[in-house]
């Protein structure tokens, strides 16, 4: 049990709404911040116990922020916590905050989990979060569930707009121009999915280089044809190629020539 769960278990003064399985997640990817001069923004405040969680599980050095839209938020200010109250679904609203408040370590979205809120939330402040930092997104199981705008496989949900975060991640490799290096490829190390939360790890990042080590020991391994075969298999890759490349673009199943 790490010290963010026996925190909670604990509590015994502001409430705290969190699903058990969070904790391990919670600690796997901010333990390397305790301590340390760190800034965290938490959207949705609620009953603000988790800004107190957080406050004791990092330190005195961290400066801790929230987001809430009921005004009666602003009264659980305390020392080392600041709360803004409005939308996170507001562009304006959010881009004030930013002005305000310095470029994050750690940002974790447990607002009102609907989907305009999740996506607008990641779209305005995803890039004010530092080149190191951690952007959370918790209480995903919402893209499922109707209340919130969700389904399977629904288009508009958060989970459907962060599968194209995958693209992004290896789009340095495409050969498409549907799909192109942007911020996210140059910026993001890592996407992590778990029940209910999604992770993004920040980190600097360039094309990737491939590399070769040691002494081939197997000749021809490849075993590639000689003479009038290699002319035929250079026919036959050619034709697998152009066929591949229709079906690429309607986005249809690969074919194999066997």
């Amino acid at each position: 049990m790490n010290d963010l769960e026996k925190y909670f278990n604990k509590n015994d003064d502001r409430l705290i709404d969190k699903w058990s399985h969070y904790f391990d997640v919670y600690d796997l990817f901010f333990n390397k911040y305790r301590n340390k001069e760190i800034v965290i923004l938490e959207i949705g405040v609620f009953q603000g116990g988790s800004l107190q969680m957080w406050k004791n599980y990092f330190g005195p050095k961290a400066k801790i922020f929230g987001i809430d839209i009921n005004p009666n938020c602003k009264k659980l200010e305390e020392e080392n916590i600041e709360i803004f109250i409005g939308s996170q679904s507001d562009r304006t609203f959010l881009k004030k905050v930013k002005e305000q408040i310095p470029p994050i370590d750690i940002l974790i979205d447990d607002g009102g989990h609907t989907m305009k809120q999740q996506i607008v939330s990641f779209e305005e402040l995803f890039d004010h979060v530092k080149e190191t930092g951690i952007y959370l997104c918790e209480d995903t199981h919402t893209s499922y569930q109707i209340m919130y705008g969700g389904g399977h496989r629904r288009r508009g949900t958060f989970i459907e707009y962060s599968k194209n975060f995958i693209d992004y991640l290896n789009a340095y490799f495409s050969e498409q121009s549907s799909l192109k290096v942007n911020n996210f490829t140059r910026s993001v190390k890592a996407v992590h999915y778990y029940d209910s939360i999604v992770v993004i790890e920040k980190e600097s990042r360039e094309k990737p280089t491939r590399h070769t080590t040691g002494n081939a020991t197997i000749s021809n391994y490849t075993q590639e044809p000689t003479g009038f075969k290699m002319t035929k298999w250079k026919i036959k890759r050619a034709i697998l190629k152009a066929i591949n490349k229709v079906l690429r673009f309607y986005r249809m199943g690969s074919f194999i020539w066997r």
